[in-house]
């Protein structure tokens, strides 16, 4: 084991046993799976039962515990949904038990674009395959956001009223106050924004960071998503922000360059394609997708300079400096390159 976190296997069984989980009286096997000063993730085996326990680090900051509960509710709720997801097992809000709350979700029997050098056969080989891992990708945001989250008891989740209002002058406050440097192109991106405001807006529940790093997909062709994960910033907000933060760096043209990015994505749709398959999908309308495009690139140079105000020597951090840039100017060339014209 590379990792020093441990797991007190006493109380959790006593814990399982008092939750009447399966596998009362068989020993417990546990393995770490991920993790560090984000949330853990363990392994666990008990008589037929095969869960994935996530919680947050003893040293993270107490806030985090509020998190793991919150990311409960979004899992618990989408069970009985055509979302993929990981299935929701149990939670224990005490923190006496292991020292921080903590839930019990099934375990993925999938695939991680994250977890290798490369796609895993078929789709390393065979350029034909891949494009469904794009699509089926889209189509996880469109599944998530024709959730109906009222009925599913997260009516107060998050604070869809205002949510676009909110945006800017949030956004604009943090960058302010970590501000260390100049960035070109905010000032003309940030005027653009305020200017704008979608055509329609369906609020939804939204993952916050949906990508190929925040998906499992099943062994196999054709693709099928197995399950979104990691719902740190998971809400009830605009569903369409979530394809805004997924193609603001999808290339048009995957076969001249879909290998730059962190995943391989020759092969696959470009951009263009990928929103109308969105629209398609969700029947929602995808006139306004410069806009939310716009803002996930201003709001993640944003959220990146933070790190590289942070990075020390530390060599990741580090990388998001010349990052930042890039984001920022793109969100201000498209911003002056769109013929969206939508007004507050």
């Amino acid at each position: 084991m590379t990792t020093t976190a441990v797991l007190d296997t006493t109380a959790l069984e006593a814990w399982m046993d008092a939750a009447g989980l399966p596998g009362r009286g068989a020993p417990l096997e546990w393995s770490f799976v991920s993790g560090g000063s984000q949330n853990e993730i363990f392994e666990i085996r008990r008589g037929d039962l095969h869960a994935a326990l996530r919680k947050p680090p003893l040293t993270a900051p107490a806030s985090r515990d509020d998190g793991i509960l919150r990311e409960w509710r979004i899992i618990h709720a989408l069970d009985g949904t055509d979302v993929p997801h990981t299935t929701a097992i149990a939670v224990c809000s005490d923190p006496a038990v292991l020292g921080r709350p903590f839930y019990l979700m099934g375990f993925v029997d999938g695939w991680s674009p994250m977890g290798g050098e490369g796609w895993p056969a078929p789709f390393d080989a065979n350029l034909s395959v891949r494009r469904g891992l794009a699509e089926q990708l889209v189509e996880g945001v469109a599944l998530l956001g024709a959730v109906d989250w009222r009925a599913r008891g997260l009516g107060d989740l998050g604070r869809p009223d205002g949510f676009h209002d909110r945006q800017v002058p949030r956004w604009t406050s943090f960058y302010e106050r970590i501000r260390a440097r100049d960035l070109p192109g905010y000032e003309e991106a940030t005027r653009w924004l305020a200017e704008r405001r979608p055509l329609d807006f369906v609020p939804g529940i939204m993952h916050g960071d949906y990508q190929f790093a925040n998906v499992m997909f099943q062994y196999g062709a054709p693709a099928r998503l197995a399950a979104i994960i990691d719902w740190e910033m998971g809400t009830v907000g605009d569903p369409k922000l979530d394809l805004g933060w997924l193609m603001h760096s999808w290339p048009e043209d995957t076969a001249v360059s879909g290998a730059e990015g962190y995943v391989d994505l020759t092969g696959m749709p470009g951009r263009t394609a990928l929103i109308e398959y969105y629209a398609e999908r969700s029947g929602r309308q995808v006139d306004d997708m410069d806009y939310y495009q716009v803002l996930a690139k201003w709001k993640l140079a944003i959220v990146l300079e933070q790190g590289y105000q942070r990075a020390g020597d530390d060599p990741k951090l580090q990388s998001f400096g010349p990052l930042v840039l890039e984001l920022m100017a793109g969100a201000a060339d498209l911003a002056a390159s769109s013929d969206y014209r939508s007004s507050r």
